[in-house]
């Protein structure tokens, strides 16, 4: 139970914990958990989905049991549930978790996810189901070079944030495509006032060992059966869920186009890319005050002080 004499200055406060993927987030979101007897929220795009396990790197069920976790495999991979169903969705649970508790921990390396919870998002437009058919059938005939050439030229902005990822892409392309606004005039300029506080914690570590870690994960994702998980789910490859690092290089290795070996050097490969990607969007951010991974009394010491009062 959290010491009374160990609270926030500031009642009702959300401690936001991001980084790259791989850098040690779950373990300092239970620590803070714990300490502050309260829940956890998850903020990882891929772990909503209950057919990912291996590959998103979830919790494992000794971490899920050390700390209440929210949108751990609360979804399946065929729901339609996008970043402005997890803002509605998610501000509701943290009203839930407020309820009872002084602080609330949102955990998580998704940018566009964690602004939804923080600073909000416009309503977005339903999405026209023969514009994203049309989309996908593109990706899958073109690849994704042109969705990313068509996308810079409709919404040059968000082009940045989504060139890497067809999911985004797509989801970028049918607004355009179907509003004739740019998707990034959705997104809300003016930020939402929260009935919280909002503490962010960004952690990050040299580069070498921070890939070093990531080398070692995806070793122990294949171990632990990625490629019989990735083929467990061959049928679903098309789902915009499965177009991401750790599946979509094995899917290639099913079709026999790459080696068993070219396809783990390449997870490793695009999840230090993602990681890059991930630190180049947290960065931007002038409200992160960051650590190193190891530094959890520093961590403490910060949340604890007037400084964020």
């Amino acid at each position: 139970m959290l010491n009374p004499k160990s609270k926030i200055q500031n009642p009702k406060s959300l401690i936001v914990v991001l980084g790259p993927t791989a850098v040690g987030k779950t373990s300092l979101a239970i620590q803070l958990a714990q300490k502050f007897d309260t829940e956890i929220v998850s903020a990882d795009s891929r772990q909503f989905f209950r057919e990912m396990n291996i590959g998103t790197a979830k919790p494992t069920q000794k971490e899920l049991n050390a700390a209440k976790h929210h949108f751990i495999n609360s979804h399946s991979i065929t729901d339609s549930f996008n970043v402005g169903d997890f803002e509605k969705a998610g501000l509701e649970v943290l009203s839930k978790i407020f309820e009872s508790k002084e602080v609330a921990i949102l955990v998580g390396g998704s940018g566009l996810y964690i602004n939804a919870i923080c600073d909000g998002f416009d309503d977005l437009p339903e999405a026209d189901p023969e514009i994203r058919e049309r989309l996908n059938q593109q990706l899958a005939d073109k690849g994704i070079e042109s969705l990313q050439i068509q996308l810079r030229q409709l919404d040059p902005d968000y082009y940045e944030k989504a060139k890497d990822n067809p999911q985004r892409l797509i989801r970028a392309l049918e607004v355009s495509l179907s509003t004739g606004k740019p998707f990034s005039s959705y997104h809300q300029q003016q930020k939402k006032k929260r009935p919280f506080n909002i503490i962010k914690i960004g952690l990050n570590t040299y580069r070498d060992k921070l890939y070093r870690q990531i080398d070692n994960r995806v070793d122990e994702m294949i171990n632990a059966g990625l490629v019989d998980e990735a083929r467990s789910l061959i049928s679903y490859r098309d789902n915009n869920a499965l177009n991401t690092v750790g599946y979509s290089e094995l899917f290639d290795f099913f079709d026999g186009t790459i080696s068993f070996e070219k396809a783990v050097e390449l997870i490793k490969q695009n999840t230090r890319r993602f990681a890059k990607r991930q630190l180049t969007w947290f960065r931007k951010d002038s409200e992160i005050r960051w650590f190193e991974p190891t530094e959890y009394q520093k961590i403490e010491q910060y949340l604890l002080s007037e400084e964020v009062g």
